[in-house]
């Protein structure tokens, strides 16, 4: 958990102002780099937006190497991901990071080739991408406005979520396999509130000074955008979807 902020009152005074003192191990927050560190990060998620579309359009002109071997490409693209996502974190203070960080959305955008291809067959597939991508939207607008309004520090999910998000990432990976119908809306249900909290925990690091490299504020933001929407597209596509 990170400390929260606690000045000490005391009668020190600095020009007729009085002088804070902080407790030893409490952060002190500055409000002026955090809002830097959100403006690029903000700034960085837009641009990794070109290389995810880029990526979305091979992955939909090659969608039938995919669908040969669909788990054992799905298997190398997870493990090539999290090595990128420790890559990331090694190169986070230089242009490698973020060139790093642009490789893996590109790929991942290649990895939606599938799922965007299975939807736009859909009679009404255009109107559900439109739909996964508007609520992906509104769960960001309505996670950063806890964030920056609230200014409350949620980095004690932190824990909990990682634990989550291993679970999930088993019963996916064992659902490759087994292929239920039901246990993949579960998983898909349990994923958009997981990365959606992840969200909110990413981005309130970031407004109380938890996280102070925008790479890997933009990583993990990235990633709970990614994960959410491509796992509300499943579900529309599962309760909603018309074929012709």
């Amino acid at each position: 958990m990170q400390p929260e902020l606690r000045p000490v009152p005391n009668n020190d005074s600095a020009f007729g102002r009085e002088v804070p003192r902080y407790a030893p191990g409490d952060r002190v927050v500055d409000t002026a780099d955090s809002q830097k560190v959100l403006r690029n990060t903000y700034l960085l998620l837009a641009l990794t937006m070109v290389p995810t579309i880029i990526g979305a359009y091979v992955g939909m002109a090659t969608v039938g190497l995919v669908m040969q071997h669909p788990i054992i490409i799905s298997l190398v693209m997870l493990a090539g991901v999290i090595g990128l996502q420790f890559a990331i974190a090694a190169n986070r203070d230089s242009g490698l990071g973020v060139a790093l960080l642009l490789l893996m959305t590109g790929l991942l955008g290649w990895w939606l080739g599938p799922i965007l291809t299975v939807a736009l067959a859909l009679k009404n597939g255009p109107a559900l991408v439109g739909y996964a991508a508007g609520g992906t939207g509104l769960v960001m607008a309505v996670m950063a406005t806890i964030a920056t309004t609230t200014k409350r520090d949620f980095s004690f999910m932190g824990k909990f979520l990682f634990v989550g998000m291993i679970v999930l990432m088993i019963a996916m990976v064992a659902n490759m396999f087994l292929q239920i119908p039901a246990l993949a809306l579960t998983i898909s249900s349990a994923v958009i509130v997981v990365f959606s909290l992840f969200l909110l925990h990413d981005l309130s690091r970031i407004v109380t000074g938890g996280e102070t490299n925008y790479v890997m504020a933009t990583t993990g933001v990235y990633m709970s955008l990614f994960n959410i929407f491509v796992n509300l597209l499943s579900l529309l596509m599962a309760l909603t979807g018309e074929k012709d």
